[in-house]
This record gives structure tokens, C-alpha cells and sequence, in this order.
């Protein structure tokens, strides 16, 4: 007598505090574009949320060329955060993206507490964005150009303006260029960001043997991909058990498998970014591969893996 196997129904929808999608799987900022560039080859309606490219107040060009450099187990990039725009991003980007049942997260950015305030305010007024993710990583020009990132007392008070101007969930992207991320994480928790996003791209720079001069016009870049992952891994189990808001995992997550580790650590989403570089599909292996794992090991909701962590 031939025994049919067993279908389970799983359920992969997470809460990132009140934002509420339907897998735990996002676009990581910079490397979907605004959506749209993916739509052939992604059903983007699928994804848990996508993050778009950083958008600041006015058009950026960003760094002059060139500005990508593949390294052995990632990437060095300094593309500079070259974007349109928040005016022309809701002008032009954000009608294509209502379309889609997906959560749409704004990255931010800016060069002065103003500047976020400014794009936050511009925003959180347009119907179609969900969340704003807060980039720290950017040089405060009026400190001599040091991170927002890399001060508590900056990345605070930058999460503070933000957060004074929008109702939406505010998630705050930590860069991993520091001494104490979790010293940064509880520092914008304190200030009332809903989730925190981790990890930036590490700083790293590559040279030329040949001509004995660096690789990228700008010198130094960020590196992503798989080489950051135990980096990554390690930075997000310190942040889990130091802050009690949600925690986004990124850092080298090319597979369904290497997202697990991040979710098992304690992490309630993921990022994927460099993976959509190779294949542009990523996005989508990992979900299908989140749901079969539940599926063969007979676990109903992915929620019950998260943090389950054994030190």
C-alpha cells in the first residue's frame, strides 16, 4: 500500500514591530534598484519587502568610474550612492511599485540631520512606502566627514529627526566600521527606531599589481558578498542580545541556508543583495528553499526557528 506524503502548510509571514510581510525575505538597498529593473525575472509581488536604491534629497551621480571591483568571495564597490532623487523617486519609481502587493522600504540617507529630516518628511506624506530604512553609514560633512554610524550619539540623533518626522516603521542600518555595533544598536533604540538592519558593506580596498595604484577610482570601497557572512552572523548574534527591537540580517546571504543561520541567530528578516548580482533570481531560491526546510523538518511557522540559537 502506497503512503501519500504528508503536505504540510507553512507559514513564512513575519512583523518587523508593526510591519507586517509576508515572508522574511527583503531586497537589500543598492542592489534591486527601484524594483522595476527586476520585474522580468522576479514576481516581485513574492518578496517579503523591497528595499530600494538610497535615495537622498536632490539627484546624486556619485563617484566617478571606476567604481566595482570583484575580489575573491565578493565585491569592493564605491558607486557613492548615485541616485535620482526622493522627488523624482515618487515621481517616477514609486507608481510602478504601487502595482505589486509588496512592501515597499525607502533607504535614506544624508549628509546632515536636516537632510534626513527633509526626505523623511517627503516620504512619509506619499501613499505606497511602508517603511524607511535609515542609512548611518553616510559622512556627517559638518564632523569632518566620520560616519553617522560611527558615534551613538549621532546615529541617535539622527534616528530622533527621522522619527519626528513620520509615522511609518523606521529601521536604522547599522555599518559594521565600528568598535561596539550593539553600543550603536541600543543607542538608536533608545532614541525609538522600530528595527535595526545589519550589516553595512566593510571597508576594504584592492590594488593594482601592474600599475601599483588602487583599483577604484575612490581608493577604498565596500565590501559585500559571501566573504562578510561570518562577519555578519557574528555582529547580528552580539545586536540580538543586546537590543529587544527587531533585527534585520544582511551580509553574504547567497542561499535559503546561509538565511537560516541568520534567523536561527535571532534575526526576524533578511536581506539579500550581492546574490542578486549572479543570480537574479536569489531572492526567490531563498524563499522556496525557506519553505521546503520547514516542509522536511515538519516545522508549521517559520517564526519558530527564530532564535533558537543553542550557545
Amino acid at each position: 500500500m502506497n503512503k501519500k506524503k504528508l503536505k504540510i502548510n507553512v507559514n513564512l509571514a513575519v512583523e518587523i514591530g508593526s510591519l507586517k510581510i509576508k515572508n522574511p525575505v527583503m531586497t537589500a538597498s543598492g542592489t534591486f534598484g527601484y524594483g522595476e529593473e527586476y520585474a522580468d525575472y522576479v514576481d516581485l509581488k513574492r518578496l517579503g519587502a523591497i528595499v530600494v536604491k538610497g535615495l537622498s534629497l536632490k539627484p546624486r551621480l556619485g563617484n566617478p568610474p571606476p567604481r566595482i571591483m570583484e575580489t575573491d568571495g565578493g565585491i569592493l564597490n564605491a558607486v557613492g550612492l548615485q541616485n535620482i532623487g526622493v522627488e523624482a523617486f515618487i515621481a517616477e519609481k514609486l507608481p510602478y511599485l504601487r502595482k505589486y502587493d509588496v512592501a515597499v522600504i525607502a533607504n535614506i540617507y544624508g549628509e546632515s540631520y536636516l537632510e534626513y529630516q527633509k526626505v523623511a518628511r517627503k516620504l512619509s506624506s506619499v501613499k505606497g512606502v511602508h517603511a524607511l530604512e535609515v542609512n548611518v553609514s553616510c559622512p556627517n560633512v559638518k564632523k569632518g566627514g566620520l560616519s553617522f554610524g560611527a558615534d551613538p550619539k549621532a546615529a541617535a540623533e539622527v534616528t530622533r529627526r527621522v522619527k519626528g518626522e513620520t509615522n511609518l516603521p523606521v529601521i536604522v542600518k547599522l555599518t559594521p566600521n565600528v568598535t561596539d555595533i550593539a553600543a550603536i544598536a541600543q543607542a538608536v533604540e533608545k532614541a525609538g527606531a522600530d528595527a535595526v538592519s545589519l550589516i553595512n558593506t566593510l571597508a576594504g580596498m584592492s590594488v593594482d599589481l601592474k600599475t601599483r595604484t588602487p583599483h577604484l577610482k575612490n581608493i577604498t570601497g565596500g565590501l559585500s558578498g559571501p566573504a562578510i557572512k561570518p562577519v555578519a552572523l557574528r555582529m547580528v548574534w552580539q545586536v540580538v542580545q543586546r537590543v529587544s527591537i527587531p533585527v534585520i540580517g544582511i551580509g553574504g546571504i547567497m542561499t535559503a541556508e546561509d538565511a537560516l543561520e541568520f534567523l536561527i541567530l535571532g534575526a526576524k528578516a533578511v536581506q539579500i543583495g550581492t546574490a542578486n548580482f549572479i543570480n537574479p533570481r536569489a531572492t526567490l531560491n531563498v524563499i522556496d528553499g525557506m519553505q521546503n526546510y520547514l516542509v522536511d523538518n515538519k516545522i508549521e511557522d517559520i517564526n519558530d526557528i527564530i532564535g533558537t540559537f543553542k550557545a
